[in-house]
């Protein structure tokens, strides 16, 4: 199919890949990865994490790729240039992209303590605070809805203006700055962190392989976090993917790219076991302290530390960097949206969507003070969960299955317009012997991801 007269590209195939990694980089890679590793036993888990990320992100990405390449078009408007005549697939469009909007809903608020937490190391805000302190600290942060309007609102402001500039120019090349910056910074931590006294022992429980202790933690919660990890870690199934698909030539194989997106993204997964656990092991923290890990246990690491306030500063902007990364990529999801559907300007989509995005994310900035009584999936939650919950365990699982039926189906697009797409240009070919994995095997999985999260959820609600 030809490309839509005037539809913007990118520059270039450094440009694509980096997007992408950037879009799929994020708090996933960098925090709820060390958590989970070390809450399953370390090296094992990472084993059992790589091969879900081959056999289940792999394949649906490609299919992402192939969707938005082969039409043109972001998501809200490619299952309609591909589907049959007379089907409904386009029904999904729309939702697709409310999932961006979702995502988008408490990403900006957790976006918004990295940046204030990047702003408070510089600045020496924590220094010389000991350990209930700097937990006071996270806490006086929550309970003031002003100050994290503005830091939300900051962050909203750096994604979207990014994307006012342009596909190539904004997007495009402030991502590259973005992404190498991101690289740079995390080494430096990396060195930092394995060069400190004790830290020989985080190696070995990051980098040995020890079945018992994959064994302690259960096998089966083991195998259904690696599954679930590979699989959100990758922002499938709400259009994220598809939009850059759409903006590139055909060149080079999409299996290739999406090999060396989802290369990208797991060495960054893996540089943050690098930073955190090597600190934890030298400090005597356990990695598997879940979000307090990030706002409160390292800042004490950090405040231990010779020349703390510059080492919590650079891992405070790494995070911020991972984070914008993210943003960037979604909001242009979004903006593309109203581009090619309303045909507006680029400069009117952003404006609009500026204000939507801000209003819509105030329920996540008051969930934690004003609504912090709403505790809609129990004892404990509050609106960034539910959020989180819609798409994490939702849209994504059900999207992604949209997504396989669709290019697998005869009354979909088709396997074999799938696989031509997937396989034009230069590069590795999508193995034709996994149609029947794909077909058959592969939705079992992500229907057992779905149904797993929630039975999480919902079935200790019913037991209370």
């Amino acid at each position: 199919m030809e490309q839509s007269k005037g539809r913007e590209t990118l520059a270039s195939r450094l440009g694509f890949i980096l997007l992408s990694a950037g879009c799929a980089i994020g708090l996933g890679n960098v925090w709820r990865f060390p958590f989970i590793t070390g809450k399953h036993g370390g090296a094992a888990f990472v084993l059992i994490y790589l091969v879900f990320l081959v056999i289940l992100g792999l394949p649906i990405m490609v299919m992402e790729f192939a969707v938005g390449r082969a039409s043109k078009q972001n998501i809200g408007l490619a299952l309609k240039t591909l589907e049959p005549k007379k089907t409904k697939w386009h029904a999904y469009g729309p939702i697709a992209i409310g999932g961006n909007y979702v995502l988008m809903m408490f990403y900006t608020t957790v976006s918004g303590w990295l940046l204030h937490y990047f702003f408070a190391m510089a600045t020496g805000r924590l220094r010389g605070f000991d350990a209930s302190s700097v937990g006071n600290y996270f806490g006086t942060l929550l309970a003031d809805p002003l100050k994290m309007t503005f830091w939300m609102i900051l962050a909203v402001i750096l994604g979207m203006g990014t994307c006012i500039i342009g596909l190539q120019k904004g997007v495009e090349r402030i991502t590259k700055v973005v992404m190498t910056i991101l690289f740079v910074v995390m080494i430096l931590l990396v060195i930092k962190s394995v060069t400190l006294p004790g830290a020989a022992e985080g190696l070995r429980f990051y980098l040995l392989p020890d079945f018992n202790r994959l064994a302690d933690s259960g096998l089966w919660n083991a195998i259904y976090a690696a599954m679930g990890q590979a699989f959100f870690t990758l922002s499938l199934g709400i259009g994220s993917m598809a939009i850059f698909g759409s903006y590139i030539g055909k060149e080079r194989t999409l299996t290739g790219e999406s090999v060396n997106i989802i290369a990208l993204d797991t060495s960054v997964a893996l540089l943050s076991g690098l930073i955190i656990f090597p600190a934890c092991f030298a400090f005597g923290v356990s990695p598997d302290a879940g979000p307090s890990l990030i706002f409160i246990t390292l800042p004490n690491i950090f405040n231990s530390m010779t020349g703390g306030g510059l080492w919590g500063a650079l891992f405070f902007l790494f995070l911020s960097f991972a984070a914008l990364s993210t943003l960037i990529a979604v909001f242009e999801n979004i903006v593309s949206y109203w581009i090619d559907v309303k045909h507006w300007s680029r400069k009117k989509a952003v404006a609009f969507n500026v204000a939507a995005i801000i209003i819509l994310s105030m329920p996540c900035v008051l969930g934690f003070n004003f609504l912090s009584g709403f505790q809609p999936l129990g004892p404990g939650s509050g609106v960034l969960d539910l959020e989180d919950f819609i798409v994490s365990s939702t849209l994504l699982p059900l999207g992604s299955l949209v997504f396989l039926f669709f290019c697998c189906s005869k009354r979909g697009w088709g396997w074999k317009n799938f696989v031509t797409e997937a396989d034009t240009g230069k590069g590795l070919k999508f193995p034709k012997w996994t149609r029947a994995y794909v077909t058959y095997v592969l939705p079992l999985i992500v229907i057992t991801v779905f149904v797993m999260g929630y039975w999480n959820i919902f079935v200790p609600l019913f037991k209370a």
